[in-house]
Order: structure tokens, then C-alpha cells, then sequence
């Protein structure tokens, strides 16, 4: 949740740099927007594939795979600093892509990534971290608790299952 808030006001000062370059000169959103997008494409595909995308697709579909290492494509540290730092700077761009959805697969995979200094014998399935991850963001993204576990139980866990939701609150 700290990483969102953090994302969160990132995004809020790349805005403001945007909106204030853009009222000093009125053209430079052509310029800003096409070679920012062309850039932060590039970087995506060359550097954080798995990075593209709105983030709750990819939760989604890490929720789904059995193997770790298809659920680290999705979720791992490489990707959280690349949506946070691309998504930051798309925003700043002019894109209109929001923070919610990185916001989601930002929490899932810092939440899929800590899972490693959790003790082995802690009964905790690297599904429901990611599952209480992807909670997390959508709270912290909008700062509203129980909707984010409302979010997660109907979206993104798509089912009811009591040891995951005890996980997740």
C-alpha cells in the first residue's frame, strides 16, 4: 500500500508538470505525448515486457497460472518498478491510461515477491498473496479499504473461498 501512495503522488507531480508545461506552450502536448508514448513503448517491450497492459488482466491471468514461474512473469519486482516508473512517466506524457489498474498489478507483485521472507511453514499460498496484493492496490489506489476487498473477492478471486478471504482481510 505504501508503494501505491507513493505511485500515487508520483503521478499526481508528473500531471502537474504536464498540465503546467502545456499552459506555458499550448503545442507541447503533440510533441510530448508522441515521442513519451514511442518512448516508453520501447522501454516496455525492450526492458519490462510483461509491464504493458492496464495490471488487472495480468493479476487475473497470474491468478490463474499453477507455476510460479508464469505467475513471476506477471508480478515479479522487474515489473513493479517498470509499470510504477512507466506508468508514472506515460501519465506525464498526457496518457490517459489512470493509476488504478498499475495500482493492482503494483501490490500483487509486491505482495508475490514477499512471499520470500515469509517463514516455509507459513500456510499462505503465493496465490493468496497475490490475490491480497492486488487488494491492497485498488485500496490504496482509491483509499477506500473495504471496497478493495470487495474488488478482489468479485474480480479477481471470482469465487469465495474462506481461507483466501481470511488472507486477504
Amino acid at each position: 500500500a505504501l508503494l501505491i501512495v507513493l505511485f500515487a503522488r508520483l503521478v499526481d507531480v508528473a500531471i502537474a508538470l504536464f498540465n503546467t508545461l502545456r499552459n506555458n506552450h499550448p503545442w507541447s502536448p503533440f510533441l510530448l505525448t508522441t515521442a513519451g508514448g514511442a518512448l516508453t513503448a520501447w522501454m516496455t517491450r525492450r526492458y519490462f515486457p510483461g509491464a504493458e497492459g492496464s495490471g488487472i488482466p495480468q493479476v487475473i491471468a497470474a491468478l490463474k497460472h499453477s507455476s510460479d514461474e508464469s505467475r513471476l512473469r506477471l508480478t515479479s519486482l522487474r515489473i513493479v518498478i517498470g509499470k510504477t516508473l512507466l506508468g508514472t512517466a506515460a501519465l506525464g506524457c498526457g496518457f490517459s491510461s489512470g493509476r488504478e489498474g498499475p495500482s493492482v498489478q503494483v501490490g500483487a507483485g509486491v505482495m508475490h515477491a514477499m512471499r520470500k521472507l515469509l517463514p516455509r511453514r507459513f500456510p499462505v499460498q503465493p496465490h493468496h498473496l497475490i490475490l491480497a496484493g492486488g487488494a491492497a492496490g485498488i485500496a490504496a489506489a482509491f483509499n477506500t479499504p473495504l471496497a478493495g476487498i470487495v474488488f478482489a473477492i468479485e474480480e479477481l478471486g471470482r469465487k469465495f473461498e474462506e481461507r483466501t478471504n481470511g488472507v486477504l482481510l
